[in-house]
């Protein structure tokens, strides 16, 4: 039995998301662990993440933070053979990184409005 179009759908979209993912993390990694950041190590690290992101069929992404997400990657490439300085380039991608991880978070962890309301009646 053959799986139908849309589950073949599914799974590539799934793969590239998992891709994106993987790239974002292994180049903020690097940013954040390497001591002696320079231009040719940034750009290897780019060259070597994005053999397996080109090897993923690109696709539409809805969800804001995937979206972000792709962005952010796309922001990343845009930076391999920039000009700017690379401590420059370190702080704004991890800026940015930074708040793409506070937006995911808001979504999944929601505070009591009235926390201390419930002892009210306590008192």
């Amino acid at each position: 039995m053959a799986a139908s179009q849309k589950t073949i759908d599914n799974a590539n979209r799934l793969r590239y998301i998992r891709a994106l993912e993987r790239f974002h993390k292994g180049i903020i990694s690097y940013l954040m662990n390497t001591e002696e950041l320079t231009h040719k190590g940034f750009n290897k690290k780019i060259d070597n993440s994005l053999k397996l992101l080109k090897r993923i069929e690109e696709i539409d992404l809805y969800k804001g933070e995937l979206k972000d997400l792709q962005t952010l990657v796309k922001k990343m490439i845009s930076y391999k053979e920039s000009k700017e300085d690379i401590d420059n380039i370190k702080e704004e991608l991890l800026y940015d990184s930074n708040q793409l991880e506070k937006s995911k978070n808001a979504k999944r962890y929601k505070k009591d409005k009235h926390a201390n309301a419930k002892y009210d009646e306590w008192v």
